[in-house]
């Protein structure tokens, strides 16, 4: 039995430490990156490896966010992904609510287009989509940029909001309308509280989808720099005959430690969201 035991541990131990391993070789490229955002340039390139400055400095942070304008970058992808996630959030989950409760002719025609629809490329919808936005005349602009990041078919959200609709009890919403609840009030007072693992689910992923976004923002804003996002920003600050790297490293680091930190404090729901998804 101690045997057992002893063996059993051993095995743990490894398994655990091989993990670890793993753990400590897929994040020290980030380590790597916050680490050179604090090093002046001749540290750079004479510590390459290292992970700990010997004199941190705020000049690449400070350098990058006032004289390249990541200050602008970084409130246009703020006003961009929030209202992105907010229209992207509305239309999944109202379609989903539809698709997941109620029965109509052409249902499952319309549920195999969009199944259908994650097939096609992003890139052959790019032009599709610059044109629509072109004759709007919102080219160049946050809210043409806002549309065309919350225009897609998000089907993976809408297949997330059906399922977890469907395993709503029916005696729940029956109990409701003998209450004299009508559809509105339906499903802004019990199915969106009883929803918010897979809303949460939904934000986060749609955030950081929206928060990397790279070909869209740099085709609808190529003509006004002021409306870049982060991701365009940090393409547009690499020179043609040099290349500041502490200057990429900081900003690349504004631009990914937000949505860590978001994933971190809403870990729980997503988790959550995403078991009951697959449950359902």
């Amino acid at each position: 039995m101690n045997q057992e035991r002893t063996v059993r541990r051993i095995k743990a131990l490894c398994t655990h430490g091989l993990l670890a391993l793993l753990g400590i070789i897929w994040i020290y490229p980030f380590l790597w990156m916050v680490s050179a955002s604090f090093k002046s340039q001749p540290e750079f390139f004479r510590n390459r490896l290292g992970l700990w400055p010997r004199e941190a400095t705020l000049d690449n942070v400070l350098r990058i966010w006032e004289k390249a304008n990541f200050s602008v970058y970084f409130i246009n992808t703020v006003i961009v992904t929030v209202f992105a996630v907010i229209i992207v959030l509305i239309m999944t989950m109202q379609a989903g609510y539809a698709m997941g409760r109620y029965h109509f002719v052409g249902k499952k025609a319309i549920m195999g287009i969009f199944l259908g629809s994650i097939a096609i490329p992003l890139v052959s919808t790019i032009i599709p989509t610059y044109e629509v936005v072109k004759s709007m005349n919102l080219v160049g602009t946050k809210t043409g940029l806002v549309l065309a990041q919350a225009g897609g078919a998000h089907v993976i959200f809408l297949l997330l909001f059906t399922s977890f609709f469907q395993s709503v009890p029916k005696e729940l919403e029956e109990a409701a309308r003998v209450d004299g609840c009508n559809y509105f009030r339906i499903f802004f007072s019990i199915m969106m509280p009883l929803s918010k693992p897979i809303a949460t689910t939904v934000v986060i992923m749609e955030t950081i989808w929206t928060w990397n976004a790279f070909m869209l923002p740099l085709v609808l804003t190529l003509n006004n720099p002021a409306s870049r996002t982060l991701a365009v920003g940090l393409y547009a600050f690499k020179g043609e005959n040099t290349v500041d790297w502490t200057g990429i490293a900081a900003g690349g680091t504004i631009a990914v430690v937000p949505v860590i930190l978001l994933f971190i404090f809403l870990q729980k729901y997503f988790v959550e969201g995403i078991a009951g998804a697959v449950k359902s």
